[in-house]
C-alpha cells in the first residue's frame, strides 16, 4: 500500500478536470507531503505527469486498479530541487554503489515503492527517529534522497545521534540512472 498525505477522488471526470481539480488540491497540501489521485480517465496518466513537471511538483508514479487509476504526486518548491550542503561528508551515487556498505533511502514510502536501489533500505526521514535501532552506529551508511536536501538532514541526524561513518549522496535519486526495483 503506497502512503499518501492526501487523497483526490476525480474518478467519472475527463481532461481538462482532472488537472483542474489536481491543481484546486494541491493548494491545500504542504510542501513534501504527496498526493493521490484517483481517476478513470485514462488520459490522466500522460496528462498529471506533464502537469506536474510543468508545475514544479514531483510525480512519482501510478498504478491502474479496476480502471482506476492511483496517481501520486510530491508538492515541491523551486528551492527543493537544489540540495542545500551542509553536511560536510558527501559522496557521488557512484561511490555509493561501488560500495558495500548500507544504502539508506530516506525519501517518502510513495517514493521508494514507485522506484529505488535495489539494495537500498527505506526509512523515511520523519520515521528516521523512532528506527535508528535499525541501523549500526559504526557501519559505513550512504543516505540518499531525490536531490540530497533530505538525505542532508538525514545525515545530520546520523551524526548527532552517534553514527560515525555517515555519507551525503548527491545528486541523490535524481541523478540516478542505473537499475530500479519497484515494490508495487
Amino acid at each position: 500500500m503506497i502512503q499518501s498525505n492526501v487523497q483526490l477522488d476525480v474518478k467519472g471526470l475527463a481532461c481538462p478536470m482532472p488537472i483542474v481539480k489536481t491543481k484546486k488540491a494541491m493548494n491545500d497540501v504542504a510542501e513534501g507531503q504527496v498526493l493521490e489521485v484517483q481517476a478513470t480517465d485514462s488520459g490522466s496518466v500522460a496528462d498529471l505527469a506533464a502537469w506536474s513537471k510543468k508545475s514544479g511538483h514531483q510525480y512519482i508514479g501510478s498504478r491502474e486498479q479496476n480502471g482506476v487509476y492511483f496517481h501520486y504526486i510530491r508538492k515541491c518548491s523551486e528551492s527543493n530541487e537544489r540540495a542545500e550542503q551542509t553536511f560536510e561528508r558527501t559522496a557521488t551515487n557512484e561511490e555509493a554503489l561501488a560500495s558495500s556498505a548500507i544504502i539508506l533511502d530516506v525519501r517518502e514510502a510513495a517514493e521508494f515503492a514507485f522506484g529505488h536501489i535495489p539494495k537500498a533500505k527505506s526509512i523515511p526521514l520523519g520515521e528516521l527517529e523512532a528506527r535508528l535501532d535499525e541501523l549500526n552506529k559504526h557501519e559505513a551508511i550512504y543516505v540518499i534522497c531525490r536531490t540530497g536536501t533530505r538525505s542532508d538532514m538525514a545525515a545530520q541526524q546520523l551524526a548527532q545521534a552517534g553514527f560515525t561513518n555517515v555519507f551525503n549522496v548527491l545528486p541523490g535519486m535524481s541523478g540516478y540512472d542505473g537499475e530500479l526495483q519497484k515494490d508495487m
